[in-house]
C-alpha cells in the first residue's frame, strides 16, 4: 500500500513527443485565420438570408437583379464557409461539398427556368412602367409607374432612362475599368482620399460623351413628352432611381443627385450629372458602410414633366418618431417640396386621424419667411414670401385631408407605412412625386412612447429596448426556457423567454406567441427560423429573464420594441400581416422558390443523430453544420500538441499548483525571453478572465473524507488501468495555458482530474465562444456522477449548453458579448479549482447539497465583485 501511494503522489515520467512554439504559433494562427473567415461569412451569409426574408414580406418593389445577386452572394459565402471548414479538418468534411452542389444545382435551375424576358430598350414611357419592371427602371419610378397607372392616383408624365441606356453610356466610355482601377487603387478608409475619388469620378462622367443612339433616344422621348404636354419647351425634373435601392433595409435617402426645371437644352447634361452623383462622397460613403457592391449599382433617370407648385411638402402615413401612433402627419411649404425635404425652411404642420371621417388634429403654421420656386429661365431660386404669405398655411385644410386620403389609400395598398412626397399645383391638383417605406426610428419610438399622456395608449411597458428580429405582435404566458429538459415542458401559445437566441429553440417556434431573448441578433438562425414562421421576436432584451417570470402573461410588440403587462387585445388586433406589392408576381414568385433551397432550418439540435451533411436540404442548414464544427474542430487545437519544457514559460504566482504558459502568437504584452513570466506580462483577455476566477477564492486544500471514502478511492486506483499511477507523465500535476490576445486554452489535470477550456473573447460578440470539459476522479462511479451532475446544474444556471456522459461534463457557451463572456470564465475559473477532490466525499444528496450551498454563495461573491458588477 505504502509503495502505492508513493507511485499514486509522485507519477513517472513518460515520453512525449515535443512540439515547439514556432510549430505551435504557426498552426494557431492558421487555423484561427480561417475560424475568422468562416465566421465573416457565416455572417454575410445569414444577413443576405435575412435580406431575402424582407424581400418577400416587404413593399419595396425588386428585380431580377436582386434575386440572382442575392442568390450568388449566399451561394459564395456558404462556399467559403466549407472551404474554411475543410482547412481547419482536412479531409472529415468531403460530403458537404456534394450537399453544397446539389443544393446549387437546384438554385441554379430555378433561376434558369424563371427567367424573365429583360428589354434592352434605352428609353421607357412612365405610361408603361408597373412594380416587376425595377431592374429596367429602378425600384423609384417603379413605384411611380404601379401608382400611375395602377392605382390612378395622379403622376406627372414622363420617361425613364432605363439600367440598359446607363451600361450604354458607361460601355461606350469605357468608364467602368477606369473607375474600378481608381477605386481599388485608392484607400477607401481615408476621408481626404475618398473625397478626391469621389470628386475625379464624377468629373470623369460628367466630361464623358453621351453615345449618338443614347443621345437620340432621350431627345426623341422628350419631343413625344412636347406632344403630349401640348407645351414645346416643357420644363422637365430628372431624378436618380437606381438599381440597389430594392435591397431590403437600404433607403439610400438623399444619397444621388435631383435637377429640377430642366430645359430640352440641358437635359443631357443633367442626366450625366445624375449619373455622376452614384459617386457622391455619401453615396460612396453609404454603400461601402452597408457593404453594397459598386457593380451591382445601376443609375437609371425618371424625367418628369415639372410640376408648377403652388404648394408641396412630405406626408408620413404614420408617425415616424411613434410607431403606435394613430395619425397622418404632413408638413407643407410654399413653392417646392424641396425645401421640407432638405430643411431649408420652416414648414406648416399638419397631423391628421387615421379613423373616418378624416379630422385635423392639429395645426401649426409657423411664419415662413422664402419659398423655392422654378426660375422662368431654367433651375430653380428663392423668393421672398409677403407678410400676408408669410403667416398663411401653405395648403388649405381640404387639401390636408385629401392628401391624408392619398397616403392611406398608398398605405393600404402597400400595407406598410409609407413616406409620400407630393406636389399641388396652382389649379389644386395634388401629384405624387415619390413614395417609399417609411423608416421609423426605433430610439425614438420608445422614447415618444413614454411621453404619452396616461389613457391615451397601452399602460407602461415592463420592458423596452433590443431589436426587432422578426415583426409583429404576441401575447401569452411567459415559460422561460434554460435547458434541454425545459423544451419538454414548453405548452402551446406561450412566449419563449431565455437568454439566447440559440437555434436549437426553433423547434419551439411553432408552438410559440412570441419570443423574447437577453442576447442575439437579426441575422442569426433563430431569427430567420422566426420570421419565417411568422412569430414575432425580440431579441437583445436587457434584463429579460429577470423581469419575466413563468406564468405571467405578457404582450410582445416587437415593433415597438416592447413588453406590455397583461394581453392587450386591441394591440395583437392592431398587428395584422403586411401585404405585398410584388405578391403574385413572376419575379416574387421565383425568389419564394429560390428561398425554398435557402433559408428554411432543418438541423435544429447538434446533438441528433440527423445532425449530418447528408441532411443537409438548404445552404442554411450547411451554415449551421459548418458553424457548429468549426467551433468543435478550433476545440481540438489543444489537444494535437504536446508540450517539452523549453517551450513554455512557468507562471509565477501564489496558487498552490504549477502553471505553465505557450504563447501562440500576441498572448504576452512583452518578449518574455526569461524562464518565469508574471500575470502582469500577460494580455489575453480570456486567460485573465480565467485567472481571476482562479485566485477569486482561496482553495481550503481537499474535503475532509471518511474511511469509507478514503478505501473507495484506493480500490478504484487499484482496480481501474486508466489511473494506474504508472501511466501518469510528469505533467501529471502541471497545467497548461496556451494563449493569444483573444484565444486561450487551459488543459488542467490534478491527480485524476482533468478539466479542459478553450475559449475566444474579443468585440465581436458573433465569434466568442467557450467550450469547457470536465471528468475524472478516483472515485466510485455514484460519487463521481453525484459531483458531474452538481457541476452541469451550476454551468446551465449560467447559461452553458450542457451534454454528460457518464461521468464527464461537455459544456458550451457563444454568442455572448465580451463582458458577459469574461464573468462566465471566471466562474469556470472557480470551478475548476473547487470541484478537485469532490467526488470523494459526494456520499450521498445531503452532502452534495452542501457544496452546492457553498459553491453558490462563493459565486455570489465572485459576481458582486467581479468588474462592472
Amino acid at each position: 500500500m505504502v509503495r502505492f501511494l508513493k507511485r499514486l503522489f509522485r507519477g513517472s515520467e513518460a515520453a512525449q513527443d515535443p512540439s515547439t512554439p514556432e510549430e505551435m504559433r504557426a498552426a494557431f494562427q492558421s487555423r484561427y485565420h480561417h475560424f475568422k473567415l468562416l465566421l465573416n461569412a457565416n455572417s454575410k451569409a445569414l444577413e443576405l438570408m435575412s435580406d431575402m426574408e424582407e424581400a418577400l414580406r416587404g413593399a419595396r418593389p425588386f428585380g431580377m437583379s436582386f434575386v440572382k445577386a442575392s442568390s450568388t452572394a449566399v451561394s459564395v459565402n456558404v462556399f467559403r464557409m466549407i472551404r474554411n471548414l475543410q482547412a481547419l479538418a482536412p479531409g472529415a468534411y468531403e460530403e458537404l461539398s456534394d450537399r453544397f452542389k446539389e443544393i446549387e444545382a437546384r438554385i441554379r435551375s430555378a433561376l434558369e427556368s424563371g427567367k424573365l424576358p429583360v428589354s434592352d430598350r434605352l428609353i421607357l414611357p412612365l405610361r408603361e412602367i408597373d412594380k416587376e419592371m425595377s431592374d429596367q427602371v429602378g425600384s423609384k419610378m417603379a413605384n411611380l409607374g404601379e401608382i400611375r397607372n395602377r392605382l390612378g392616383l395622379p403622376v406627372p408624365n414622363g420617361f425613364i432612362i432605363s439600367s440598359s441606356a446607363y451600361h450604354r453610356f458607361m460601355e461606350h466610355n469605357d468608364l467602368q475599368a477606369e473607375i474600378d482601377r481608381r477605386l481599388q487603387t485608392s484607400d477607401v478608409e481615408q476621408v481626404d482620399q475618398m473625397y478626391a475619388l469621389s470628386a475625379s469620378i464624377q468629373q470623369l462622367i460628367i466630361r464623358a460623351a453621351v453615345p449618338e443612339d443614347l443621345e437620340k433616344a432621350i431627345l426623341e422621348a422628350y419631343r413625344e413628352l412636347e406632344s403630349e404636354e401640348a407645351s414645346p419647351g416643357v420644363r422637365v425634373s430628372l431624378r436618380s432611381s437606381a438599381l440597389g435601392e430594392d435591397m431590403a433595409g437600404t433607403s439610400f435617402a438623399g444619397q444621388y443627385r435631383s435637377e429640377l426645371n430642366v430645359s430640352p437644352e440641358n437635359l443631357l447634361d443633367a442626366y450625366k450629372e445624375i449619373v455622376a452623383s452614384k459617386y457622391s462622397l455619401q453615396a460612396m460613403t453609404y454603400r461601402l458602410n452597408r457593404g453594397i457592391r459598386d457593380e451591382d449599382i445601376a443609375m437609371c433617370v425618371g424625367c418628369m414633366v415639372m410640376v408648377r407648385a403652388a404648394a408641396g411638402g412630405v406626408l408620413y402615413s404614420r408617425n415616424p418618431l411613434n410607431i403606435r401612433d394613430d395619425t397622418v402627419v404632413l408638413n407643407s411649404v410654399w413653392g417646392l417640396a424641396k425645401s421640407v425635404v432638405d430643411g431649408s425652411v420652416a414648414s406648416d404642420l399638419f397631423v391628421v386621424s387615421r379613423r373616418r371621417p378624416l379630422v385635423i388634429l392639429r395645426k401649426e403654421v409657423p411664419v415662413k419667411d422664402r419659398k423655392l420656386v422654378g426660375d422662368p429661365e431654367e433651375g430653380v431660386r428663392r423668393e421672398d414670401l409677403t407678410e400676408e404669405e408669410a403667416g398663411r398655411p401653405s395648403i388649405t385644410e381640404d387639401q390636408a385631408l385629401r392628401l391624408a386620403e392619398i397616403g392611406l389609400k398608398l398605405e393600404d395598398d402597400y400595407g406598410v407605412p409609407l413616406d409620400i412626397e407630393w406636389a399641388v399645383d396652382g389649379g389644386g391638383t395634388i401629384y405624387v412625386l415619390q413614395c417609399r417605406p417609411l423608416q421609423q426610428v426605433e430610439a425614438a419610438a420608445r422614447k415618444t412612447g413614454r411621453a404619452q399622456e396616461a389613457g391615451t395608449g397601452p399602460e407602461p411597458p415592463i420592458l423596452e429596448g433590443g431589436i426587432t428580429a422578426s415583426p409583429g405582435v404576441g401575447a401569452g404566458p411567459v415559460f422561460v426556457v434554460e435547458k434541454n429538459a425545459d423544451v419538454l415542458r414548453f405548452p402551446d401559445g406561450a412566449v419563449l423567454v431565455t437568454a439566447q437566441s440559440l437555434p436549437r429553440w426553433a423547434a419551439l417556434l411553432n408552438r410559440s406567441a412570441a419570443v423574447v431573448t437577453e442576447q442575439g441578433s437579426l441575422t442569426g438562425h433563430l431569427a430567420n427560423v422566426a420570421r419565417e414562421f411568422g412569430v414575432p421576436a425580440l431579441f437583445a432584451v436587457p434584463g429579460a429573464l429577470s423581469a419575466l417570470k413563468n406564468g405571467d402573461v405578457v404582450t410582445i410588440d416587437a415593433d415597438a420594441c416592447r413588453v406590455y403587462p397583461g394581453r392587450l387585445t386591441a394591440l395583437v388586433e392592431q398587428s395584422e400581416a403586411r401585404k405585398n406589392l410584388m405578391e403574385g408576381s413572376p419575379v416574387h414568385n421565383l425568389l419564394r422558390e429560390v428561398v425554398q433551397h435557402i433559408v428554411p432550418l432543418n438541423l435544429i439540435d447538434p446533438d441528433a443523430p440527423t445532425f449530418r451533411p447528408r441532411r443537409c436540404r438548404t445552404l442554411h442548414d450547411i451554415t449551421r453544420f459548418v458553424h457548429e464544427k468549426s467551433v468543435h474542430e478550433m476545440f481540438h487545437f489543444g489537444k494535437e500538441f504536446r508540450f517539452s519544457e523549453h517551450s513554455t514559460k512557468q507562471l509565477v504566482c501564489d496558487v498552490p499548483m504549477q502553471w505553465w504558459v505557450v504563447n501562440l502568437d500576441d498572448g504576452f504584452k512583452r518578449e518574455v525571453k526569461e524562464k518565469f513570466v508574471h500575470i502582469d506580462d500577460i494580455a489575453s483577455v480570456p486567460m485573465l478572465a480565467l485567472w481571476e476566477g482562479i485566485r477569486a477564492v482561496p482553495w481550503e486544500g481537499p474535503p475532509p473524507v471518511d474511511a469509507k471514502g478514503f478505501m473507495a478511492v484506493m480500490f478504484q486506483a487499484t482496480a481501474n488501468p486508466h489511473l494506474d499511477p504508472a501511466m501518469r507523465s510528469q505533467y501529471a500535476q502541471r497545467n497548461y495555458f496556451m494563449i493569444s490576445r483573444n484565444f486561450c486554452t487551459l488543459q488542467s489535470r490534478f491527480g485524476f482530474h482533468f478539466s479542459t477550456v478553450e475559449t475566444l473573447v474579443s468585440e465581436r460578440a458573433l465569434e466568442n465562444y467557450i467550450s469547457f470539459q470536465f471528468k475524472g476522479g478516483a472515485a466510485d462511479f455514484q460519487r463521481r456522477q453525484r459531483r458531474v451532475l452538481l457541476v452541469s446544474e451550476i454551468l446551465e444556471e449560467c447559461g452553458f449548453r450542457v451534454q454528460i456522459k457518464e461521468d464527464a461534463v461537455f459544456s458550451r457557451l457563444e454568442g455572448y458579448d465580451e463582458p458577459y463572456m469574461k464573468e462566465r470564465l471566471r466562474i469556470l475559473g472557480y470551478l475548476i479549482i473547487h470541484t478537485r477532490q469532490l467526488d470523494m466525499i459526494m456520499s450521498d444528496p445531503a452532502s452534495a447539497q452542501k457544496y452546492r450551498a457553498k459553491i453558490q454563495r462563493d459565486l455570489a461573491g465572485l459576481r458582486e465583485a467581479s468588474p462592472g458588477a
